[in-house]
């Protein structure tokens, strides 16, 4: 297995070329660059397994980088630091990431599991999740969601809402599709954050677009505009209401 490192952090380069050459003997490094066009150029004479692609570079992007190519069929480990929005393109994409400064087990599980069995049909889809966040000028477009059956491209914009059942979501959605992952809840809560869908109980997110009214009876819930109800947390109530009237005005 081969890897090619594109980052504009020399110390970086480094650190991961010492962890693969000590740890994973296997996995030989072809080549470093700190531009996306010396990443292109090594990538095109390389062809690498494995790619670790800093987020952040010198002359553009790493999926600046990525638009470049035709087609490809290497892994793509991101190397990122606390640039937030990013991070988040790249969780709701359900890519694999590196956060700097680098520690050495998250490196080393990352590339474990990037060792494993590729699917690159799933790996195109990822990427073009993460193409369109990138472009959504900070404001997320896509998540995608895992099925026991198989890898989902959704648009948040559709979400209705999300319901949780133990460690399961079940996502509602325009259309009357319905998609079950097993992730929490309270993780779908910190990935959407910012895009319009709000935690309303414990056990509901709701998308703000898709409120009709709130009803003030029985403790207060939430009349959505495909005619489903859903309760609101009294200690959420101040909160829910607030974004609604944010919202309208």
């Amino acid at each position: 297995m081969t890897a090619l490192i594109v980052d504009d952090e020399p110390a970086i380069r480094n650190i991961i070329a010492s962890l693969l050459r000590d740890a994973f003997p296997g996995i030989s490094v072809i080549g470093t660059a700190g531009t996306v066009k010396e990443g292109y150029e090594l990538i095109m004479q390389h062809k690498p397994d494995l790619l670790f692609l800093d987020v952040e570079l010198p002359d553009g992007n790493g999926f600046d980088l990525l638009k470049k190519l035709k087609d490809f069929s290497f892994r793509v480990i991101f190397v990122t630091g606390h640039q937030e929005y990013a991070l988040n393109a790249i969780k709701v994409s359900a890519l694999d990431y590196i956060l700097k400064p680098v520690d050495n087990d998250e490196l080393k599980a990352s590339i474990e599991k990037a060792c494993r069995i590729i699917d690159h049909d799933e790996e195109r889809i990822k990427l073009q999740a993460l193409e369109e966040n990138l472009a959504g000028r900070k404001v997320l477009k896509r998540i995608v969601l895992r099925t026991s059956e198989a890898l989902q491209l959704i648009s948040i914009a559709d979400i209705i809402r999300a319901e949780a059942e133990s460690n399961y979501t079940h996502f509602y959605m325009a259309g009357n599709r319905h998609v079950m992952v097993s992730r929490t809840l309270k993780e779908y809560d910190i990935l959407l954050s910012g895009s319009g869908i709000i935690r309303v109980h414990q056990s509901h997110l709701v998308n703000i677009e898709y409120i009709d009214r709130f009803m003030k009876r029985d403790g207060g819930y939430l009349l959505l505009k495909d005619g489903a109800s859903v309760p609101v947390s009294p200690n959420l109530k101040k909160m829910v209401l607030d974004k609604i009237e944010t919202h309208l005005f």
